[in-house]
Order: C-alpha cells, then structure tokens, then sequence
C-alpha cells in the first residue's frame, strides 16, 4: 500500500474504534459467551475427557482455550456486516462513498478495527483461566494471536462483501451466516475432538480452513511452532485473507 492509501486505512479504522472507547462496553458483552462456554461447557469436557482412553487428561485447558479463542474470532469478525447493513439504512455509508477516501480503505479500516476488541477478549480469556492450570507459552500465543488477526481480517471482509450482497433483502445475511457457521464450527473439532467421530466427518474436516486454524492455535499455545499442521493453519488464514480482501474490496468498490 501506498502512504496515502495507508493513511485512509487509518482514518476509518479510527472512525470505526471511536464508539468502541467512548463506551467499551460492547467489549465487556463480547466477553459473555466465551466466558459461559468456559464455565459451563469446559467443565462437562473435562469430566468426559479425562476419563476415556487416550483422552486429554490434565490438558484439557490447553486443548480448549485456544478453540474458544478461535470461536471469539469467529463470531466476532463473521457479524461485523450487520454494523454494514445498520449504515446503508442510515445513509452514513453513502456519505462515506462521497469523501476521497479509497474504496478499499473503507473495507480494510472497518477489519483492521474488529482485531483490537478480539486482541483484548483474547488477553482477558488467557489471563482468567491461568489459575485453573492453563499454560502460557508467549511466543507461540503472540504467533496464535497474530494468525488469528490474519483470519479475521479475512472473514470480516467476507462477512462485508455479504452484506453489501444482501443489502436490499438485508435478513438474508442472518440466514447465510446461521447456515454455514454451525456445520463449520462442528467440523472443526473446536467443541469436541473429531478423532472420535465417523471417518465422513474426519474426511469433510481436511477441507475445512477453520478446522485446520484450530489445530494450529491449540500447537502454537502449547509452544509448539515447528509443525506442518502450524503451516496449515497459517495457508488456512493466509488464504481466507486473500479471497476476504478481493472479494469484500471488490464489493465495496460496487456498493455505489
């Protein structure tokens, strides 16, 4: 990028973080169901886990930690287009297309600025379940956290380009969402481990990017850097960045 382009990147990230400071506690709400999955559904896990064959045993926390972090990302950057669908019916998108603002500024600002309250939620949630025997390997959670700002960029331009698809018929964006990430969250071994299910869903999981981001994360916090399944997740996040920023700029360039 160009030293303008990356200065109009700057202004709309900075637009876009401004109602976040002046009332953070839309980062609190966020907080809410990682936390819920952690107290309730971590609990079950340990208990069905520890006592199977082969099962996580005292590292349960350093399987399920990293996931959750990885749900926190999902649901995060995947909803960020109905904050799009709220400024086409007010008419504040429209007053952005006419500034000389780049287009591709106006996607790339609003995704950058989704990484900052998934940063802190991140550091929260690690910090919160250190007394309960989660283990902090800091350079690969640094690694962890910097693949996961890579992904989300990535799906929160998708979740944009969606927005701007659907603009006229604005409920369809709940409906494509709702469809498609509950199968991807249960094919990524992010709740349960696939290792127990049928070989169909073990086959269907290879060809899942998130699947493979989970693995990745749950390596890279066990300190664990120099591993193909790391290189995997890194191509998995590195890829949807890609088709992410084509297809959302190339939307944004079109929501005229």
């Amino acid at each position: 990028m160009t030293t303008l382009a990356l200065r109009d990147v700057g202004i709309v990230a900075a637009r876009e973080l401004r109602p976040l400071l002046r009332s953070p506690f839309s980062l609190i709400f966020g907080m809410i169901q990682p936390l819920v999955f952690l107290a309730l559904f971590g609990p079950l896990l340990v208990g069905s886990l520890r006592g199977q064959e082969g099962g996580l045993g005292s590292d349960v926390w350093q399987w399920f930690v990293p996931a959750i972090l990885v749900m926190t990302t999902l649901f995060g950057t995947s909803t960020v287009g109905a904050n799009l669908l709220g400024e086409f019916v007010t008419g504040s998108h429209e007053r952005m297309l006419v500034t000389p603002l780049a287009r591709h500024a106006l996607l790339v600002g609003r995704a950058l600025k989704e990484m900052v309250p998934l940063a802190g939620q991140a550091v929260i949630i690690v910090m919160v379940m250190l007394p309960f025997g989660f283990e902090l390997h800091p350079a690969g959670a640094l690694l962890g956290l910097v693949l996961l700002a890579v992904f989300g960029v990535g799906l929160g331009s998708l979740s944009y380009a969606l927005a701007v698809a659907v603009r006229r018929t604005d409920w369809m964006f709940w409906v494509v969402h709702q469809t498609l990430l509950f199968p991807l969250m249960i094919l990524s071994g992010m709740l349960l481990p696939l290792e127990t299910g049928p070989g169909w869903m073990r086959a269907v999981a290879h060809f899942n990017p998130l699947a493979h981001m989970v693995t990745a994360e749950r390596l890279l916090f066990a300190g664990t850097v120099s591993d193909r399944a790391v290189g995997w997740g890194l191509a998995a996040a590195a890829a949807t960045a890609v088709v992410g920023l084509t297809v959302g700029i190339r939307a944004m360039r079109r929501s005229t």
